[in-house]
């Protein structure tokens, strides 16, 4: 296998405000505005090989989407770097948004008031899209996704499973090398949770797309990840298979913390 991502001692610091607590405090923010240096992501290092899908998890706020967003090139590092099929992300922005999809949870990519099927046409637009290679790319999607049955409806009336269907659509929609899903399950149902899966499945098996899925679902990451990341408090503290992390009683507290007690179980289907 080829090295698709590579981060090498990757960081990044926020300046934030400090204010006390109070009237007291009040005032003196705003008289003495003090700011403090928060370390989202330090010293980060890690590779992931084309056609893996990656767990990357951890509890909230230990610097996952802060570290997507440097993959993506949304956030420049502030020491370090990384290399996403081969380039840096946030040097050459335009090149890397051709190479990958993204998924944030519940924020939307698609145009709120149009049909969806608007939406396709005009995604298929800006990336360059051909009209056979869109029109076998629907034909994949519609059969792993069922958008067909919602597909004239305005986005702003899909319900909440329609649309994560919807927004995986259109980030796969110019094939991708390097898909990033974060939290793609948070909020559905068993049953649409499920159809997820068996999507991502689907797109990793069929294309051979590379992807990273954050997640606090660990049925997530039973059923689709080999390759386990695991960061805590900007560090990563974790980077190996699953059936090692099965295997490592000192990170059963944290695994815990992450995934609110439930139990790593291999007998789960992959």
């Amino acid at each position: 296998m080829s090295t698709v991502i590579t981060a090498m001692q990757l960081s990044k610091e926020f300046k934030v405000s400090r204010k006390e607590p109070g009237l007291r405090g009040t005032v003196k923010s705003l008289l003495f505005n003090e700011k403090i240096v928060k370390k989202a992501v330090e010293n980060v290092s890690f590779q992931i090989e084309n056609g893996e899908i990656v767990g990357f998890i951890g509890k909230n706020g230990a610097g996952k989407s802060t570290t997507i967003k440097m993959l993506t090139g949304i956030l420049v590092p502030t020491s370090g770097t990384c290399y996403v099929n081969g380039i840096e992300p946030y040097r050459n922005r335009q090149k890397n948004a051709q190479d990958i999809g993204v998924v944030f949870g519940q924020r939307t990519q698609l145009w709120w008031d149009l049909p969806l099927v608007e939406s396709f046409t005009v995604l298929k637009g800006i990336y360059q899209v051909s009209d056979f290679d869109y029109k076998n790319r629907m034909e994949f999607i519609n059969d792993i996704l069922g958008i067909r049955e919602f597909e004239s409806d305005p986005v702003r009336t899909l319900s909440l499973g329609q649309r994560m269907r919807a927004d995986i659509a259109a980030a796969i929609i110019h094939n991708p090398k390097v898909l990033y899903l974060d939290e793609p399950t948070i909020g559905l149902d068993v049953v649409v949770k499920d159809k997820m899966r068996k999507a991502i499945r689907e797109l990793n098996r069929n294309f051979g797309t590379t992807i990273i899925l954050t997640t606090h679902d660990m049925t997530d990451i039973e059923r689709l990840c080999r390759h386990i990341i695991i960061i805590d408090d900007g560090k990563i503290i974790f980077d190996d298979g699953l059936e090692i992390l099965q295997e490592k009683g000192e990170l059963t507290e944290t695994v815990k913390q992450i995934f609110t007690g439930r139990k790593l179980d291999e007998n789960d289907e992959n």
